[in-house]
Formats: C-alpha cells, sequence, structure tokens
C-alpha cells in the first residue's frame, strides 16, 4: 500500500479518538456503528498509521488531519474491555504492515514480524506512548 494522497474521509462529528491501550492498533473511534481504526506502522520503513474502517484499509497515512481531532488534547480516553475486545477480534490478522493486502511484511530490517494478534492484545508498557515495542 502507497500512503493516500486523496482526501482522507472526514471523522463523523459525534466520533471520539479513544486510546486502545495496545501498541498495535493504536488509536480507534466508533463513528455510525463502524470501527474507525489506526495501526501503527514500523516508522520510517512503512508509513506511520494505516487507516481501517471494520477492519477494511483505506490507505496509509503519514500525517493525520486536523480535522481529525486526534492531537488537540494531551489525553484521550480509553476503550472499555468490551470495546477493546471487539476491537482487537475485528483487527485479528491485520498486525503486521500488508496483512490487509495478504502480504504482511516479514522484513528483518522492522519490527512487523513481532505484531501477532497475542502482540497486539498485550497492553501498552507504561510510559510507552509511541506503541514501539519493549
Amino acid at each position: 500500500m502507497t500512503p493516500v494522497s486523496l482526501p482522507l474521509p472526514a471523522l463523523p462529528a459525534k466520533a471520539t479518538w479513544h486510546d486502545t491501550g495496545t501498541g498495535v492498533f493504536r488509536w480507534a473511534a466508533r463513528a455510525d456503528g463502524r470501527w474507525w481504526v489506526l495501526r501503527l506502522n514500523h516508522f520510517p520503513e512503512h508509513p506511520l498509521y494505516t487507516l481501517f474502517v471494520d477492519a477494511r484499509a483505506l490507505g496509509d497515512i503519514d500525517d493525520v488531519p486536523d480535522t481529525w481531532r486526534l492531537s488537540d488534547r494531551p489525553a484521550h480516553p480509553v476503550l472499555n474491555a468490551s470495546e477493546r475486545a471487539e476491537v482487537l477480534g475485528l483487527m485479528a490478522g491485520l498486525g503486521p504492515y500488508g496483512a490487509e493486502a495478504g502480504t504482511p511484511c516479514d522484513g528483518d530490517w522492522c519490527t512487523c514480524d513481532m505484531l501477532t494478534d497475542e502482540y497486539a492484545a498485550e497492553p501498552r508498557p507504561a510510559g510507552n506512548t509511541d506503541g514501539a515495542p519493549g
């Protein structure tokens, strides 16, 4: 997948990004009954994020649009346990970059091979705000 050059969809007005507590699928927002999820990729080897809506990849993103209100405050609400489980279930198998296209990255120069469903389900280490492994 190449970085998105077309305008990205506007996040619906009532949607709010939530911290997922995982370092793989970093942010999730419920909008019109659908989950918007940002997967944090191994950057700079891959684009910073991949946007999914209900587990369907819409494209890669290096710069999150200001209209998404993702960085306008230091802390975002955290998903509750059932929402987190729903998001992780929906995104199962999509941790490594390229998995959405059936060709997960297995490069020895990045951490994609670590991004299993089990790893994605682990809580992000305290103090780790970027989601990078370890």
